[in-house]
């Protein structure tokens, strides 16, 4: 491999000649060789965004020539079509404010800038991290790429999966069945019904992350090294975040006490929360449907499931419910994460959280999982259940709950009697209730309608 020489403030290094980082970049390289998680590329995209619009502010404020500031946005350009992918190689477990990615993008910025001019134009700390701090330009790229990663993935595949709910509610209107509680059966339910606690949860859990936006919109930027935003001209803040919302084609603001931004997490807490919440609906209704589904002889079998593939290596025939048990393992990551997002972000001493790329890169997988899961079980399984009206049928007419029917003409504890009697003799609660004298034949039929009692 060739190599050239890179400088920076603790002397020379060797770099890789292909790759545009340099002195800092390879020092972290060199310096964290720790596992095999890097830095997301939500992040890199991000910082791609951020880094355009500092230029263009600082350009704005007469702060950076227009030259200087065209090879920073054309360099931002090539990192957000993929053109520079391969130069943003380092690791999560590294400085806890981010400061040696923020110096990555500085240096891949500043020294593609110069291959691309001709000439040594651009310095990395001097022009591309014009106005910035690696203490605010990190929580900031945090923002961009949580809010971005909400509005365009995650909230897009929830209405996908919402609007399979609404699809199903109305193919299944008419079906009753047996309700179930503690496990147990209970009183009738529609399977329309069933459903709209589903689609329920779904947009519930879409309100919450959309009420997490708004602290997401704002920008730690131009609070510099502490919050107190040295070395930033006034408006830096201002006029960088309203660049960004231009660039991403929603709004961003600048935070108004920039102390809190770069301290605190709270943001990104609250915002996992909500996909916590959907992490635990999310489970709810995939053991819904799986459980729905078991059999197809020995379970409840009232979902005929999608058949995707062969479930079982010895058992000729078997076809397991995999979309379920995958987003129920997704399910399990994101809640992980949340425990270690809420102590990463406990962990805010004095002026600064050093915790951050964990933090981010455990939200983005989250998102990241989250989207694709409800993308997958959606595509895979839910667009394709149907129920067994056979057995849900044949599963309502067996409810001993069905007795609940009768209370108001026999009285609870009759009625509880009716119920035990059934099913210490097998028979049906028609013959337990005439057996004990409650009601008549005639009587009985007259008030015993399970299909009414939805």
């Amino acid at each position: 491999m060739d190599y050239r020489i890179e400088r920076d403030s603790m002397g020379e290094i060797r770099v890789p000649a292909d790759r545009c980082w340099g002195a800092q970049t390879e020092r972290s390289l060199e310096n964290f060789r720790i596992g095999t998680e890097k830095i997301p590329e939500e992040m890199i995209s991000a910082f791609a965004i951020l880094k355009k619009a500092a230029a263009q502010a600082n350009r704005s404020l007469g702060s950076l020539d227009d030259r200087r500031a065209g090879w920073i946005e054309t360099v931002c350009e090539e990192i957000l079509a993929g053109r520079l992918d391969g130069n943003f190689p380092l690791a999560v477990w590294q400085t806890g404010s981010g400061t040696q990615s923020n110096m990555n993008l500085n240096e891949v910025i500043a020294n593609r800038g110069n291959a691309l001019a001709g000439e040594k134009l651009l310095h990395p700390n001097d022009h591309v991290n014009m106005s910035q701090s690696s203490n605010d330009t990190f929580p900031t790229a945090m923002h961009i790429a949580a809010v971005l990663g909400i509005e365009r993935q995650l909230l897009p595949a929830i209405g996908g999966l919402i609007e399979t709910c609404h699809r199903l509610e109305e193919e299944n209107t008419g079906i009753v069945k047996s309700g179930r509680t503690h496990l147990q059966d209970a009183v009738p339910i529609s399977f329309s019904q069933e459903i709209s606690g589903w689609r329920g949860m779904l947009e519930k859990d879409r309100e919450m992350l959309r009420a997490a936006l708004p602290y997401l919109r704002e920008l730690a930027l131009g609070g510099t090294a502490v919050g107190t935003g040295l070395n930033a001209p006034k408006d830096f803040g201002r006029l960088a975040a309203e660049a960004v919302s231009v660039l991403t084609g929603t709004r961003f603001v600048t935070a108004e006490n920039k102390f809190q931004a770069l301290s605190s997490k709270d943001a990104l807490v609250f915002a996992h929360g909500a996909m916590k919440a959907l992490a635990a609906d999310l489970m709810k209704l995939a053991n819904d449907v799986r459980w729905l589904g078991s059999g197809p002889r020995c379970g409840l079998g009232e979902l005929f499931l999608p058949e995707n593939e062969p479930g079982s290596s010895i058992m000729p025939g078997k076809v397991n419910p995999t979309q379920c048990e995958s987003v129920t393992m997704v399910a399990v990551q994101v809640m992980g994460n949340d425990a270690a997002i809420g102590f990463a972000a406990s962990q805010g001493n004095f002026q600064l959280n050093v915790f951050m790329p964990v933090l981010i890169y455990d939200f983005l997988q989250s998102l990241r999982l989250l989207t694709d899961s409800i993308r997958s079980f959606d595509r895979n399984c839910m667009r394709g259940i149907r129920p067994n009206r056979r057995k849900m049928e044949e599963n309502l007419r067996r409810s001993l709950m069905l007795v609940t029917a009768l209370s108001p003409y026999i009285g609870y504890e009759n009625a509880a009697r009716t119920a035990k009697k059934a099913y210490q003799e097998e028979i049906s609660l028609r013959e337990a209730c005439l057996s004990l004298g409650y009601l008549t034949a005639e009587r009985f039929d007259e008030v015993f309608h399970p299909e009414e009692m939805v």
